[in-house]
């Protein structure tokens, strides 16, 4: 499907939101609780889609990650009863237990309750080790919502065009990604969210989360992007709701005014 050909977003004006969490390494079922509270408290303000951190329910504890996974059949049947209920689509990634291996999956819920997309992490983060513990997905996704195409991502696939690219061509118009990007590096983090959107036209939403974690800090900055780069909303370090409203007339406006996509030349590049 070529990018122009891709449908407009059901709302002109629709309300999003990143809930930046202090994910509890561990504690699945307090993690469960602040989420639907959350994910309630987000509803009233009119949010329409919402995006929760990488591996919200449990953080990254290695020595009980099949452990974790075994609950998420459960976490997810009360993920999408808060889709259902407060007509929300609703974002996040969770350890997924698949025979004999994990993976990290983010999980898209439409305003139905429905899954509506699943898409499990591509590019695993050797520096800390997630491809000896982790299955490694192999395929991008963008899955239609009531709220419009949505590209998926996780954490360390920020760091490359390639798969943000082939999810604008394949008609997304929002990228969601769920990540939890220490302190250290949160420079990186939210060049790259505005580097994402803009080089692809289309807006970013980048939900990070937050606290500590052995010796790790996660650094926040969860930052919503409009096609032409500007920042619609950004959080700090703690832990907070980034909520903004986003308007589809734009990205239609400036892909008309920058016509990128048309002015490709796909056989010169030989990569995509």
């Amino acid at each position: 499907m070529n990018v122009q050909d891709s449908k407009a977003l059901t709302m002109k004006e629709l309300v999003v939101g990143c809930s930046q969490l202090d994910v509890l390494p561990g504690n699945i079922w307090k993690n469960v609780e602040k989420a639907e509270r959350l994910v309630s408290e987000n509803a009233e303000k009119g949010c329409r889609l919402l995006i929760f951190p990488e591996m919200w329910s449990c953080s990254f504890v290695y020595s009980r990650l099949r452990e974790m996974a075994e609950t998420t059949p459960h976490v997810l049947e009360r993920f999408q009863e808060w889709g259902r209920r407060n007509e929300m689509v609703l974002v996040g990634s969770l350890p997924e237990r698949d025979g004999d291996a994990v993976f990290n999956s983010s999980y898209v819920i439409d305003r139905t309750g429905e899954i509506v997309g699943k898409y499990r992490k591509i590019h695993l983060f050797s520096y800390n080790r997630e491809h000896e513990y982790f299955g490694r997905g192999e395929k991008s996704v963008v899955c239609s919502t009531s709220v419009g195409r949505l590209g998926i991502m996780i954490c360390y696939d920020l760091r490359f065009p390639e798969l943000a690219r082939r999810l604008a061509l394949d008609g997304a118009e929002i990228l969601c990604i769920s990540a939890l990007w220490p302190t250290t590096r949160i420079n990186h983090w939210s060049l790259l969210l505005r580097s994402r959107a803009l080089e692809n036209q289309m807006f970013v939403m980048g939900c990070n989360g937050c606290g500590k974690e052995q010796n790790l800090r996660y650094g926040g900055a969860s930052a919503i992007v409009s096609p032409t780069g500007e920042l619609l909303a950004e959080g700090k370090d703690g832990e907070e709701q980034v909520i903004t409203t986003l308007d589809q007339d734009l990205m239609t406006a400036f892909r008309r005014q920058i016509p990128c996509f048309e002015d490709r030349l796909p056989g010169a590049y030989n990569i995509i």
